[in-house]
């Protein structure tokens, strides 16, 4: 019940604003009483708050689930992939997360917003393993993971939003994102392509 009741609340949240969010809405969507509302979550504030972590738990499912390869620069393309795919397939929790979607008289607290940091773990040890390996020049891999999270997380709400496309489509420009982002970071620009090209392979 409170999974569905947090799956819900993103959606009305997203669909038709923070005027729809109440606990009476909520419970008839859900089909249930006010009362099952409060006792899982003692009102809407901890149920955003449910909302914004579950949100954050299938980005890193879906992260972590990027199995490691001889290649590593194609597992950071391919963790690119997955941030993008999650966020396609979760539109409506994505958009509660990073806020995109209005929460009402409800704010995230500073450390609710850091709440999700965790899931770029798995990207900076991709990055780590890049420059082991010689692929990317050494440097702090947190920052060039978290410029990585920054150009991808800027496409996929650019493309949630419809702001792309054709010619330049959301697909076109994922992939020259993330090629070029892998030569900036210090790979050779056919290595990249190559690496890329092996990533979206993985996703069919």
């Amino acid at each position: 019940m409170s999974a569905n009741l947090i799956l819900t609340a993103a959606r009305i949240l997203q669909e038709e604003g923070p005027s729809a969010l109440s606990t009476r809405r909520l419970a008839a969507a859900v089909g249930t009483s006010t009362t099952s509302v409060y006792t899982h979550f003692g009102g809407m504030d901890d149920l955003v708050k449910a909302v914004v972590q579950e949100g954050f738990r299938r980005l890193n499912d879906r992260m972590t689930q990027v199995a490691e390869t001889d290649d590593p620069v194609a597992d950071v393309a391919a963790l690119g992939c997955a941030y993008r795919a999650n966020a396609m397939e979760h539109q409506y929790l994505y958009s509660v997360m990073f806020g995109g979607a209005s929460l009402g008289g409800f704010a995230l607290s500073d450390d609710e917003r850091q709440h999700g940091r965790y899931t770029l773990e798995t990207l900076v040890g991709a990055v780590i393993r890049c420059m082991r390996a010689g692929r990317f020049r050494t440097d702090d891999p947190a920052r060039v993971a978290h410029q990585m999270w920054i150009g991808v997380h800027g496409l996929v709400t650019l493309e949630l939003g419809g702001y792309l496309i054709e010619p330049y489509d959301a697909d076109t420009c994922f992939r020259t994102l993330v090629c070029g982002m892998l030569v900036g970071a210090g790979d050779d620009g056919g290595r990249a392509a190559t690496a890329m090209d092996t990533a979206l392979s993985r996703q069919k």
